[in-house]
């Protein structure tokens, strides 16, 4: 019988792929055990994002003024399924298992934007989104829509927040982009966010008609309602996200949607 050679290669390529196959396993084992912490830690996240688009939620806290946390304050809102073309509910499709953006690359799931239509340089929009209402005596609160855009360098993925009237602008915040830090990325700055608050959404039309501007208007022109001080040095990025504003809020976005809130329907 020949002798076993520990420094063969055999026996190193022996030991090597043992070592991979264990590694694997653990490595496999992990990402199964740690899958439901990851996916409650989204989710979590995304709550917070909504919930600090719509004012409700501190930018450097997970509890609100009033002592109220993520999940309590979250069951002020109903997630609800929506066919953006007819503006109505899509009562037949549970909000939870609609991803508007992987729904979007989906051509049986979404339709492709001209380049006179995608103003917010998306290429495709979904058929079907999600919006999140809260609802109180009176009828609508707060109204989130998940909106995006391409800035500069990527695409800019965020909440859009309307009070009850679902003419003003509550709040927006982005919680994934890639944009210049300093410049594009001031879309992050608690300054330029509260900016936006109070900004009428439409015309007298009701066209979406946000402008994003270097120099506002002085107080008492009409113009002076819906605009938003313009990002300093970062041209592409407020072009991205005036753009992004607007065509969520029209005709091709939640626009049907909200004129059938407003209407009643």
């Amino acid at each position: 019988m020949s002798n076993f050679n520990k420094d063969g290669l055999g026996n190193i390529l022996f030991v090597a792929i043992a070592v991979c196959l264990v590694c694997s396993i653990v490595v496999s084992g992990a990402a199964v055990a740690l899958k439901p912490a990851q996916m409650k830690n989204r989710e979590l996240d995304q709550k917070q994002n909504i919930l600090r688009a719509a004012g409700m939620l501190p930018a450097d806290s997970n509890v609100a003024a009033d002592g109220r946390g993520v999940e309590e304050l979250f069951a002020s809102f109903t997630a609800r399924a929506v066919h953006l073309d007819s503006g109505e509910y899509a009562n037949d499709i549970d909000a939870s298992s609609v991803d508007p953006i992987r729904a979007a690359k989906d051509p049986a799931a979404s339709r492709d934007l001209d380049d006179g239509e995608d103003i917010a340089t998306i290429g495709r929009r979904e058929n079907v989104s999600v919006v999140y209402v809260m609802e109180g005596d009176d009828g609508i609160e707060k109204l989130v829509l998940p909106v995006r855009g391409y800035g500069l360098w990527g695409t800019l993925l965020g909440y859009l927040a309307l009070d009850g009237d679902l003419e003003t602008i509550s709040g927006l915040g982005f919680y994934d982009h890639k944009e210049t830090p300093g410049l594009g990325g001031e879309v992050d700055n608690p300054k330029w966010k509260a900016g936006w608050v109070g900004v009428r959404l439409y015309d007298d039309e009701h066209n979406p008609s946000v402008d994003l501007v270097k120099s506002r208007s002085a107080e008492g022109n009409p113009a002076a309602a819906y605009e938003v001080d313009a990002l300093s040095g970062a041209t592409f990025t407020t072009r991205g996200v005036e753009n992004l504003v607007n065509f969520w809020t029209g005709e091709l976005g939640f626009g049907p949607f909200i004129k059938n809130l407003r209407a009643g329907a």
